[in-house]
């Protein structure tokens, strides 16, 4: 055991450190400017972003913009005229501002240009992998993929009826076929639910720096901002267990209240992968990316025919695993079918048993929040893509939908119970019906019908989250 003067000794010796530390740290404020821009001039990228987060002073300098025109050179210019001509215009233009008069940028200039440059250069390299198509969901193939190495992330902002706002970090996620599902927990932070005012959700954009521990440079994508009082009277609990109650604000987004409580346990959004890259780091930080304006092939089949050629691609999943997998082609309604509108699609008839699907698991959504977890049953993900007659994504949906029991269902080919899944927005519908299979444990989509607005909005795809 120490003595009391080991301990006053130490105590000491903390203390002359903390005063040498301090005396150090005052002898470099003293010295001028300009010696200190010498300095951090031999730094690179990396350990000059890494310094600017010592303090406001480091900050400013560090953000010279003398300093980062030299670093955007050496990484951007160097090469330039080895190099063949940019097909992007923006790269052109950036390399062109290299020469701009220095004095004549705002503070932090060149190194916003920086980072946003190696932003760009990223996203050219990926663009490729956005290009490979699935031929059965009409979507990109490598989305998960491209996400991750572009480093994109989500952060939500909750801000309450006093004006208060704060901002989460993503608690986790879980990647499926084609939608990921992304949960956020307050850890006490969050107001109750009927406190909150809005939901905005970001896609941010990381630059990945050879700096651990601090925080990676990136850009803020608004991809929604949900009002969350003009919903509250239309809010459908969709699921709850003996721990949580799962509200749907609307589609694609829920908040989960603790049971016969007001308090919010956590926050889930489902988003769907059509446009998911260009939604999560092409908008800005107050307005959501805009799908350039692209008119639909003319179909010269005659409208007596009625409308046909369509794919649907839908998954069943929860936030663990995958419970079904689909792809229908060449649907088809007659034009005595279509009423008010709608197309009515039949991917899964109850007549033709070959085409009933069985389910890999049960109509379960497991969730997690902090260190609770639970299993909400008769609730689950739907996934779907309608492709149109071009192969073009014409609606799609992610969302969580919840299984009820059907009463009034008669069946010659299953004695089980009967259950439906309902999902409605203003775009369409979706009914599935299903069978519990005593025996085998498990259920069977015995029937699947998909109704859709027979037209495309100009210029663009119908999408719910």
């Amino acid at each position: 055991m120490a003595t009391s003067k080991e301990v006053t000794s130490r105590v000491r010796a903390a203390r002359t450190s903390k005063r040498a530390d301090k005396s150090s740290q005052n002898f470099m404020e003293r010295l001028p400017s300009e010696i200190l821009i010498k300095i951090l001039s031999y730094l690179d990228a990396s350990a000059l972003f890494s310094i600017s987060h010592v303090n406001k002073l480091f900050y400013q300098l560090a953000s010279d913009n003398a300093l980062w025109n030299k670093i955007y050179i050496a990484e951007f210019g160097k090469n330039k005229k080895s190099k063949p001509k940019s097909k992007n215009m923006d790269d052109e233009l950036l390399l062109k501002m290299a020469t701009v008069d220095l004095q004549d940028c705002a503070a932090g200039y060149w190194k916003w240009l920086f980072f946003k440059t190696v932003a760009a250069c990223d996203m050219n390299k990926w663009k490729r992998h956005l290009g490979l198509i699935n031929r059965h969901t009409g979507l990109p193939s490598q989305t998960e993929r491209v996400l991750r190495n572009l480093h994109v992330t989500w952060e939500l902002t909750v801000s309450d009826k006093s004006g208060r706002e704060g901002t989460l970090e993503l608690s986790w996620s879980h990647f499926c076929e084609t939608s990921v599902s992304l949960c956020w927990s307050g850890g006490g932070w969050l107001p109750n639910y009927q406190q909150i005012s809005t939901l905005q959700l970001y896609g941010v954009r990381r630059i990945a720096l050879s700096c651990p521990g601090l925080k990676k440079p990136g850009w803020r994508s608004l991809m929604a901002k949900i009002d969350v009082q003009t919903l509250t009277k239309s809010v459908q609990v969709i699921g709850q267990d003996r721990l949580v109650e799962l509200k749907l604000l609307q589609p694609g987004i829920i908040i989960s209240t603790w049971k016969d409580q007001c308090s919010v346990a956590f926050i889930m959004f489902t988003l769907h992968f059509h446009k998911l890259v260009e939604r999560s780091i092409q908008g800005s930080s107050v307005c959501p990316y805009v799908e350039p304006l692209v008119k639909p092939p003319f179909d010269d089949i005659d409208p007596e025919f009625g409308l046909h050629g369509y794919q649907l691609h839908i998954v069943l999943h929860n936030t663990a695993c995958k419970l079904m997998s689909g792809s229908f082609s060449q649907l088809f309604c007659r034009k005595t079918q279509i009423c008010d509108g709608l197309i009515q699609l039949n991917a899964i008839s109850r007549t033709n048993l070959s085409q009933h699907t069985p389910l890999s698991g049960n109509i379960t959504l497991p969730w997690k929040c902090e260190a609770l977890q639970g299993n909400t049953e008769n609730c689950c993900i739907m996934s779907l893509t309608l492709l149109d007659e071009f192969k073009k994504p014409f609606w799609c949906v992610s969302s969580p939908v919840s299984m009820k029991l059907e009463k009034t269902t008669v069946s010659y080919d299953y004695d089980g119970e009967h259950f439906l899944i309902h999902y409605l927005d203003s775009d369409g519908q979706v009914r599935m019906e299903l069978v519990w299979m005593e025996e085998e444990k498990q259920f069977v989509v015995i029937s699947l019908v998909v109704y859709g607005h027979s037209g495309r909005k100009e210029g663009g795809e119908k999408e719910s989250s």
